[in-house]
C-alpha cells in the first residue's frame, strides 16, 4: 500500500500533537514558532476586567449634563463659570476634544 517495508507505518512516529517542542522538534519550533516555550509580562491573579473601564464625556459635551435653564443664565452672566460635578452625572473623566 505505498508505505515500504522497512519503515513500517506506526501510528504516531514523532509522538502526538505538539510533543517534543523541546526535544527532537526543537529545531521546528525554534524555526517556525518562536517564542512558544516560556513566560512574558506580569501575572495578575484574580483579574476584574471591567475594574478598568472608566465612563467618560467630552468637554463639547458637558453642557448637556446642566438644565437649559442654568444654560441660559450662564449664557448672559460670563463672568462666572457653573461648577458642573461630573461624578454625580456618573462620569469618571473628561477628555478633551
Amino acid at each position: 500500500n505505498g508505505r515500504g517495508r522497512i519503515g513500517k507505518h506506526r501510528k504516531h512516529p514523532g509522538g502526538c500533537g505538539n510533543s517534543g517542542g523541546q526535544h527532537h522538534h526543537r529545531i521546528n519550533f525554534d524555526k517556525y514558532h518562536p517564542g512558544y516555550f516560556g513566560k512574558v509580562g506580569m501575572r495578575n491573579f484574580h483579574t476584574i476586567k471591567h475594574g478598568k473601564v472608566i465612563p467618560i464625556i467630552n468637554v463639547d459635551k458637558l453642557w448637556s449634563l446642566v438644565t437649559e435653564q442654568t444654560r441660559v443664565w450662564y449664557k448672559e452672566h460670563t463672568e462666572k463659570a457653573p461648577i458642573i460635578d461630573c461624578v454625580r452625572h456618573g462620569y469618571m473623566k473628561v477628555t478633551g476634544k
